[in-house]
């Protein structure tokens, strides 16, 4: 990839949408980054972490409220009533899936990618670019290559200018993911991956948990 193609980054300031705006900055121009406010428990946290790294790189961000989405959610990642699933079995496929439904937000990826391919398609962006991996698509079927490669057909179709998902990380788990991080000199202490939005990360939720286990097995 040269440095002639342009981007729209998807990102929630945690630890896979930061390494993918990283690698979108250095692999061409990112137009505009976009974080979504939809009531989850953790916006102020993400939007926080989500200004810090785009100023850091001097990519211009934007918050987009989508309150109408909150409200068609009763999943545990908006609902402060709901207790947050603690999984404990990481590598536990079925505990895992129960999990992901658990905080499942109604097709809130493809609401992410549509909107953001307005941007790209009205800024002349050729790619839109989420945070991805291959460790969550085994429980978050939105997550996968084949879901990008769905997108793709779809935007074909939508777009005008036939812009494009492109993640960098597809391929990656969360070990990889934290391994990059450390080649692209990313500050962890200014990540946010946890689902809740207290001062502190629970360390509790599954997001949580994969992220401790990668930097754990890096000594982190």
């Amino acid at each position: 990839m040269t440095q002639s193609f342009k981007f729209i980054s998807l990102l929630s300031g945690g630890l896979d949408s930061v390494v993918n705006l990283f690698l979108a900055h250095k692999s061409g121009l990112v137009l505009r980054a976009l974080t979504f406010d939809y009531g989850q428990r953790a916006a102020a946290q993400e939007i926080k972490a989500a200004k810090y790294f785009s100023n850091f790189l001097d990519v211009s961000h934007e918050v987009i409220t989508l309150p109408w989405l909150g409200k068609l959610t009763q999943t545990a990642l908006v609902n402060i009533d709901m207790e947050m699933p603690a999984i404990k079995n990481l590598d536990d496929l079925e505990e895992g899936l129960g999990s992901a439904r658990k905080v499942w937000v109604p097709n809130r990826n493809g609401v992410f990618l549509n909107i953001a391919s307005s941007f790209a398609e009205s800024m002349g962006a050729d790619y839109v670019v989420p945070g991805f991996n291959k460790e969550e698509a085994a429980t978050f079927p939105d997550n996968s290559q084949e879901y990008i490669e769905a997108c793709d057909k779809a935007l074909s179709l939508s777009t005008l200018s036939h812009v494009k998902v492109k993640c960098f990380t597809t391929s990656f788990d969360k070990v990889a993911m934290a391994q990059e991080a450390a080649k692209l000199g990313i500050d962890f202490r200014k990540l946010w991956s946890c689902y809740e939005g207290n001062s502190t990360p629970c360390l509790k939720c599954e997001s949580c948990k994969r992220t401790t286990r990668a930097l754990e097995v890096m000594g982190l």
